[in-house]
């Protein structure tokens, strides 16, 4: 058993931000990597999406209009293939042009948007902190990928093509000495963990290809350092394991990743929050939500924090970037932070969904700006 997990990629994500047609429904709900748990997943979904039918209905949407939208929804909720493959949480954008679902690590609470755009920020903090990652538990004696998540247990992926140990991936060169001086001695063991490592490397391409979550090496000297540099994935974490990988047992393996992510996400805000001290004396930074949706609108944001759980419903002039607040969030006011956070995404800029306690200020937006305004 394995999460399957379709985090979007940067490309992904701007193709979903680009879409603005008056029918746009954002799912969110919590799912499970079990076969057996899936119904209660497809039951949330068809409340949530009859939820969202409803809403663009009372904003006159006409049913003939909405047919597009309902029966992919309808559909994806009768398969049985999809639902035998699951994550955490599932996020689904429908549309009359089609939909689109990503699979999360992250456990997400049940919500249902309608505008005429698509509510991403819940979808960002798995873009930011996936909380999930895959294990490589290299040895010379025993070669082996775990899958991790933010809870749960750890679960043991098949990697087609993975060498099960160094012997089994050179054969007879790898206990034999041949005609070639170099594979002789200290010098020779170095060159058989090469070969060795770059077969690790090779077979987990078809694994890794598309994937943005962190890939923590756990491995002893000198083959932790030969791995690192064979590897091609660019999302190798720095911070390793350490330690003997065969003596440790998956769920080991699962807690000391566990602590690598936390090491690595702490580190991300802290220089994040550096950077923002700095550039706040300088006049390019702002917490200011009128501010900070000018600076977005005039692509002057270079980093974007926003709080995960605030929704400040209203909208912000196409032109201007002037705010105007709403009482109430429906399909009118989709959402003041959350069109921020667009703009600065599709504007070349990054942002990194926080929770509230982990911005620089008590409010819900921090930017980092490129310039002064």
């Amino acid at each position: 058993m394995t999460l399957h997990i379709d985090i979007p990629t940067r490309s992904e994500l701007e193709q979903l931000l680009a879409v603005r047609d008056p029918h746009c429904v954002s799912l969110y709900l919590t799912t499970s990597p079990l076969t057996q748990e899936a119904q209660s997943g497809r039951i949330e979904l068809k409340t949530l999406a009859a939820d969202a039918i409803r809403q663009l209905e009372d904003t006159g949407a006409a049913r003939r209009a909405l047919v597009p939208v309902r029966e992919p929804l309808e559909e994806l909720v009768d398969d049985d293939a999809f639902w035998s493959e699951q994550a955490r949480s599932l996020a689904v954008f429908a549309a009359p042009a089609g939909v689109r679902t990503f699979r999360l690590p992250n456990r997400l609470t049940s919500e249902v948007e309608v505008g005429d755009r698509f509510y991403v920020k819940p979808l960002l903090r798995a873009v930011t902190f996936p909380q999930a990652a895959f294990v490589l538990a290299l040895a010379a004696g025993g070669v082996r990928v775990v899958e991790v998540a933010a809870e749960g247990p750890p679960y043991a992926v098949d990697v087609p093509g993975l060498p099960k140990d160094l012997a089994g991936a050179l054969g007879a060169a790898a206990t034999e000495r041949t005609h070639s001086d170099r594979l002789i001695g200290a010098e020779g063991d170095k060159v058989r963990l090469r070969q060795f490592a770059r077969k690790v490397d090779q077979a987990l391409r078809g694994l890794l290809a598309g994937r943005q979550l962190p890939l923590i090496l756990a491995a002893t000297e000198p083959l932790d350092s030969i791995y690192r540099s064979l590897n091609s994935y660019p999302a190798l974490a720095a911070t390793g394991i350490r330690g003997n990988p065969e003596a440790l047992s998956d769920v080991e393996l699962a807690a000391a990743a566990r602590s690598v992510l936390d090491d690595l996400y702490a580190a991300e805000l802290a220089a994040s929050r550096e950077r923002y001290g700095a550039r706040f004396h300088d006049g390019r930074a702002s917490s200011d939500l009128a501010t900070v949706a000018r600076a977005a609108t005039a692509g002057a944001v270079d980093t974007l924090l926003v709080d995960i759980d605030d929704k400040v419903p209203g909208v912000v002039d196409e032109e201007t970037g002037a705010v105007a607040l709403a009482d109430e969030d429906d399909a009118a006011s989709y959402g003041v932070v959350d069109e921020i956070a667009r703009r600065v995404l599709l504007t070349g800029g990054r942002v990194l969904a926080v929770r509230r306690d982990d911005l620089p200020d008590p409010t819900p937006v921090a930017a980092i700006l490129r310039h002064r305004l």
